[in-house]
């Protein structure tokens, strides 16, 4: 492409994790990755992880910068997109363009897209969407080894320290209960934590720092677990970080591999000899039902279905584009699947970037849109299901109870509900409002809520309405 001039950081910017407005000048001299993003986008997410894993190769030879750009109305709150990327733990600067200005700047058409300034300041590359890692590493390489040697900039980029407070949890996302033990993904620890119903912890999975090893409970290791559901003595867990599903042995206490590489890639149907020679992309969620395993794969936007007994996995259904289609097995699509739920034949589907619930078909893989009228239609409405309006949602729990799903309305900081069989979405009337919830789960008239940005989990007594914090660890 044509080398033009990058354009400057516009005024309008809100720098994150900088004691400064950054600009260009101060990036002369080596390359730059200049990324746009989005918080809520897994392959963001993803394309960050990787421009991470680039600056610690690199060294002091690559910038890396990242501008996020809102896409729902609520991640236009800078204070909560700084949330949601704290949990990635990111160590270079990184901005809030909430107005899309320098996006326009750029003409840029969709997240993520990372565009290469070299160091005389121009603009280079443009690698869009989830391009593998080995080519934009090479890129990079490229760009460095024609750079002239410059003098070091004498004005450094200066990160503002800070961020989440110390606390016993850190962005609790998946739950389970079974019984009076309540079963905790603390994301943001790397953990699962095993609890009684008063938040006593009586045992941790995971040694609470990142790793990707099996074995006995405390020597084991997470990687941002996400979603968890059980079934008898097993705890099934969506490990993210890992792009694998991993399971607990309640009894022994010891974790092992189902299937996940460690990296991101597309999963080949069969039978899964070695668990970890099989990839997945990015893991949210798992429900089991019978001898299934269902597990959404977030990053390629599919529904995939393990079988306990034989370990064949195949494609249940999605296409792999982010889009809000139905259809049967691969002819559907889905927006960003992040949460599961499922009864016998029926697997519940909670399609984040497209505001949408799913039904899908265990049988047939037919897909069917319960609410949601597409990717760029997102609201705050209660109502019949084609009037309501969901924004973001991020979690599912079926009640065992009554016919109803409960939804996580993330976007909106409420919770919601489906009355099956033809009922409407409603609203409860919480007494609080709740800070990005993404993990639900409910039994014997409790719903027990992920407050994942306060890094909190409550109990809402479903009878009364009464909510409580439960001290979990404290």
């Amino acid at each position: 492409m044509e080398a033009v001039i990058a354009p400057e950081f516009p005024s309008t910017l809100e720098w994150l994790n900088l004691t400064e407005p950054l600009r260009m000048a101060q990036l002369r001299g080596k390359v730059c990755a200049l990324a746009f993003v989005n918080a809520g986008s897994a392959w963001s997410l993803q394309r960050l992880n990787d421009l991470a894993m680039l600056r610690a190769r690199h060294g002091e030879r690559l910038h890396v910068v990242a501008v996020h750009v809102p896409r729902f109305d609520h991640e236009r709150d800078s204070r909560r997109v700084a949330k949601r990327l704290r949990r990635q733990k990111l160590e270079f600067p990184i901005a809030h363009d909430p107005d899309w200005t320098l996006w326009q700047h750029y003409g840029i058409e969709a997240w993520p897209t990372v565009v290469l300034i070299d160091g005389e300041g121009h603009v280079r590359e443009r690698l869009v969407g989830d391009t593998p890692v080995r080519e934009l590493d090479a890129h990079v390489a490229r760009l460095q080894q024609e750079s002239k040697p410059q003098s070091r900039n004498l004005e450094p980029i200066e990160l503002r320290r800070g961020g989440e407070p110390v606390l016993p949890l850190r962005f609790p996302i998946g739950l389970a209960v079974s019984g009076q033990y309540l079963y905790v993904a603390d994301s943001g620890h790397h953990r699962v934590l095993e609890c009684d119903q008063s938040g006593r912890v009586l045992r941790q999975f995971g040694s609470g720092g990142p790793g990707f090893i099996d074995g006995p409970m405390e020597l084991a290791a997470f990687n941002r677990p996400y979603g968890i559901c059980l079934q008898r003595d097993t705890l099934y867990v969506a490990d993210a970080g890992n792009h694998a599903v991993r399971r607990i042995q309640l009894r022994s206490g010891d974790v092992d591999t189902l299937v996940g590489a460690g990296r991101v890639g597309t999963a080949l149907e069969g039978v899964v000899g070695d668990p970890r020679a099989v990839a997945l992309d990015q893991p949210r969620a798992v429900a089991v039902s019978g001898g299934t395993l269902f597990i959404a794969g977030t990053g390629d936007n599919r529904i995939w279905k393990y079988d306990l007994g034989n370990g064949d996995l195949k494609l249940l259904a999605g296409s792999g584009a982010l889009e809000n289609r139905d259809g049967r097995g691969p002819e559907a699509a889905f927006a960003e699947p992040v949460a599961l739920a499922a009864v016998q034949q029926m697997v519940y589907v909670c399609d984040a970037a497209a505001s949408a619930v799913r039904t899908v078909n265990a049988r047939s893989g037919q897909v069917s849109t319960l609410i949601g009228q597409g990717p760029w239609q997102y609201g705050d409405a209660d109502g019949a299901r084609v009037d309501a309006q969901l924004q973001h949602p991020q979690a599912l729990a079926l009640d065992p109870d009554a016919p109803v799903l409960w939804i996580a309305d993330s976007g909106n900081d409420v919770l919601r509900s489906l009355r099956l069989g033809g009922g409407e979405v409603t609203t409860y009337a919480l007494p609080q409002r709740l800070h990005a919830p993404c993990g639900l789960a409910v039994a014997d008239g409790v719903m027990w809520i992920a407050d994942t940005d306060a890094h909190a989990v409550l109990r809402l007594d479903l009878q009364n309405g009464t909510l409580r914090h439960v001290p979990i660890g404290e």
